[in-house]
């Protein structure tokens, strides 16, 4: 996101040419709606993205769905964009879709250099948990539990399969599943009080600068190299860009960063509504506008990069 400064006669001059390269979205493309999967880091981009729709005076959306809800909801017309296709670890899930032409997975993605595995507190990895192979060792100091987030999440459907297949003698044990909200709750009460756990992790997000965890190696064959480096995709309709294409123009213009969203989310998880965390996020680094609204204009054809800063201005 610290990507492009642009000189202001520039802009002014791109702007110009914006407003005639790109003719005004119809009226039915007004409402732009999101997805939420009830993740904090998903929480934090719809709301930066919304942020800056509003500011263009289009009307943002949000619909909270599982990930395979979310995907069905994007074929059939009634979800226009989700900011959280996390590539590799949803490949399966969203791969039909793709095939049947009924999602467009956009380029290039709104995020790299994410993680996704599984992690336990800094005490737990130097008791001696730290690899995938040595969650089975302390199965009676974990309770034979490992902790996901919502039911129809990509990542219990990993952990499930580890457990269904005797992956790394885990057989025997339960995966306890409930909510991003839910999980952290359980890690944090088990920190109190040094217990022992192993749950659902990744970055971006606040666990990894409020709380001192480590991840496990060892998962490739499950979450992938690296910890389950991960890149985050943005999905739409495949005809959203023909449909809409000043909306589709910003959505393709979102990119973030791990840095960016770590921030973004940390109020959001203090229970800050994500657009009143977005919007002052915005108005501390209002460079990144300049990016996401190359070619952009307002819903009915002014100066994107202007409104947008008048509206974050004035909030």
């Amino acid at each position: 996101m610290k990507q492009v400064w642009m000189k202001a006669g520039y802009v002014v001059a791109a702007a110009a040419l914006s407003t005639s390269a790109y003719a005004t979205d119809p009226a039915a493309c007004r409402n732009v709606r999101f997805a939420d999967v009830g993740w904090t880091d998903i929480a934090a981009t719809t709301g930066l993205a919304s942020t800056v729709f509003e500011g263009l005076g289009y009307h943002p959306m949000k619909t909270i769905a599982s990930v395979p809800i979310t995907f069905t909801g994007i074929k059939s017309k009634q979800i226009d964009v989700f900011l959280g296709y996390w590539s590799p670890t949803m490949d399966p899930i969203v791969a039909p879709f793709v095939k049947a032409g009924q999602i467009k997975v956009l380029a290039s993605p709104n995020l790299t250099g994410a993680k996704y595995t599984l992690a336990v507190p800094e005490y737990v990895y130097n008791g001696g948990l730290k690899t995938f192979a040595d969650i089975q060792k302390y199965a009676d100091k974990l309770d034979g539990k490992i902790y996901g987030i919502e039911p129809g999440n990509d990542g219990n459907a990993l952990i499930e399969k580890m457990i269904k297949g005797n992956q790394y003698g885990l057989g025997k044990f339960k995966l306890v599943e409930s909510s991003e909200a839910g999980m952290l709750v359980e890690v944090n009460k088990a920190v109190r009080h040094k217990q022992w756990i192993v749950f659902l992790g990744w970055e971006p997000h606040p666990m990894n600068v409020q709380m001192k965890i480590d991840y496990l190696s060892g998962g490739d064959d499950v979450f992938g190299p690296n910890y389950g480096e991960a890149k985050v995709f943005t999905a739409t309709p495949p005809d959203y860009a023909a449909r809409c294409p000043n909306a589709a123009k910003l959505v393709s213009n979102l990119k973030f960063t791990t840095d960016v969203e770590n921030h973004v989310m940390v109020p959001i998880m203090n229970k800050e509504d994500p657009t009143k965390a977005a919007t002052a996020w915005l108005k501390q680094n209002p460079k990144v506008l300049d990016q996401w609204l190359s070619g952009v204009t307002t819903f009915d054809g002014k100066d994107g990069l202007a409104a947008v800063k008048s509206y974050i201005a004035s909030h």
